[in-house]
């Protein structure tokens, strides 16, 4: 059998709101159900989550791991989502096993559940929850560089059908979200998603240049406007770091009235 390891980084959307028939989400919530069509079922999911940061790379190892509603001043149903898949803790220890033999030091958490980064999209994606699941943190540095050295070293995983999501935004300024739209934030919202569009998708771009603007990301127009604060960019970086090429597939949506996008590796 062919080992096959995919990436998808997406914009998760603001908490439980595109569970909860949100329309500033129906446009992430199409995307990514008709992704999950267009991608081959997985064996196994390993989720880099936004809302996930520790000392070192760190894996939930639960076998049957419980949610964190980590989100508040919400409606009580987005208190009562389920979504009941397992964890998989092989493949939890394959993946600190390989961060270990890269020189990258990692470790298991058996108690931790699964963050609203990881049971949000994939209960559009897979609602059936019955794919096992991981998910990895991002390093509390937030070093663009070393998350791509993550994914790197992700590389050498040996583990067939897997699909590996970054799950962040590609927008997160939240007072932004929270203002009356004016036709200047637009712009500059846009002129990071088009930046990021070229970098990722442009197969004429040297990996060597590619890794370097990932890296030096904060060098890109507007981008400290989009990202005041990188976690939710940084799953990107993990994958970007695992497949190292041109993403083949783009989406761009408006979720909660700014302009995100989605990549695909495969």
């Amino acid at each position: 059998m062919t080992k096959a390891i995919e990436a998808l980084f997406l914009s998760h959307g603001g908490g439980p709101l595109p569970l909860l028939g949100d329309p500033g989400h129906r446009e992430m919530v199409s995307q990514l159900t008709e992704m999950a069509e267009r991608i081959s079922r997985p064996s196994a999911i390993l989720v880099i989550s936004a809302h996930w940061e520790a000392p070192v790379p760190t894996v939930t190892a639960h076998p049957n791991p419980s949610l964190i509603y980590d989100y508040s001043g919400f409606p009580a149903e987005a208190y009562r989502i389920e979504y009941p898949c397992a964890g998989e803790p092989v493949l939890a220890g394959q993946i600190v096993q390989t961060l270990t033999r890269a020189g990258i030091p990692a470790q298991l958490e058996d108690r931790r559940g699964f963050d609203h980064g990881l049971f949000v999209p994939l209960k559009l994606m897979y609602p059936d929850a019955d794919i096992p699941c991981v998910q990895l943190s991002l390093k509390s540095n937030l070093d663009a560089a070393e998350h791509i050295s993550i994914g790197r070293a992700l590389q050498a995983l040996d583990y067939n059908n897997l699909l590996v999501i970054g799950s962040g935004f590609s927008f997160h300024n939240m007072p932004e979200f929270f203002t009356a739209g004016s036709a200047e934030a637009d712009a500059r919202n846009q002129a990071f998603q088009d930046w990021l569009y070229d970098v990722c998708t442009d197969s004429g771009i040297p990996e060597t240049q590619r890794a370097d603007r990932l890296t030096h990301w904060e060098q890109a127009p507007n981008a400290r406007f989009c990202h005041p604060r990188e976690e939710h960019l940084l799953p990107l970086h993990v994958c970007y770091g695992l497949m190292e090429k041109a993403s083949q597939t783009y989406r761009s949506s408006k979720i909660l009235g700014k302009a995100s996008g989605l990549f695909y590796w495969e």
